[in-house]
């Protein structure tokens, strides 16, 4: 009985010393740290981990990916060498699209006005005030706060007011980098959406996307 006792728990110890040698060892991630120039003044597009190194921090299970743009946005993004739908995406990002958190403000003139429709904030002068009871709790759905936050947009914008608006209501800066934009993206992760037919039209595969809608008659107003 003893030696059949034995045999289980060196059966046990063998299972759980195989279950983790198979687990991938994580690296520690670089601080958050803004690069030089105007992708860092304008956007904080992160120096580290960004369009050019993003592959290398794909897939980790302390982390979550969050594209925050619109399928189609309706600023006029081709003005600025853009493209107002999501042409396409990196591999493991889903969309939460930023327009829908709150307002947008500050975008070049050029693109104009975006969505103006219902958002979950309000921002004025830097302050962010729900617009609806459940508004925390989906944005701390979407942006876990115990996991590391990777923010993508087209160019970096989104992304960057993303970051700024988490840290406002209390996340932690140092876990939230901004990647910057698709639209610099070459690594071996595309995902493309946009394609030209044999007619020569163009049309999006957005069932490719994981989109993150949000279903404001189902929330409750804030009185």
């Amino acid at each position: 009985m003893k030696k059949k006792s034995l045999l289980i728990l060196l059966l046990i110890i063998s299972l759980c010393v195989v279950g983790c040698s198979c687990e991938k060892q994580l690296e520690d991630l670089p601080k958050p740290e803004i690069t030089s120039g105007i992708r860092g003044e304008q956007f904080g597009i992160d120096k580290n981990i960004n369009e050019e190194t993003i592959d290398k921090y794909l897939g980790r299970s302390d982390s979550v990916y969050r594209d925050m743009r619109m399928l189609k946005d309706p600023g006029n993004y081709e003005a600025i060498g853009g493209d107002s739908y999501l042409s396409g995406f990196v591999k493991g990002f889903e969309v939460v699209p930023y327009p829908l958190l709150v307002n947008v403000s500050g975008l070049p003139d050029e693109v104009g006005d975006t969505y103006t429709g219902k958002t979950l904030f309000k921002e004025k002068d830097g302050k962010y005030t729900a617009r609806y009871e459940e508004s925390l709790e989906i944005l701390e759905y979407y942006f876990p706060k115990d996991k590391n936050i990777f923010l993508m947009c087209g160019g970096g914008g989104y992304a960057g007011m993303t970051k700024n608006m988490l840290v406002s209501l209390g996340w932690d800066e140092d876990k939230i980098y901004n990647v910057g934009g698709y639209w610099y993206y070459d690594g071996e992760n595309n995902v493309e959406v946009k394609k030209t037919n044999k007619d020569k039209s163009v049309s999006y595969d957005f069932w490719k996307v994981t989109y993150h809608d949000i279903d404001f008659n189902n929330l409750h107003k804030v009185k």
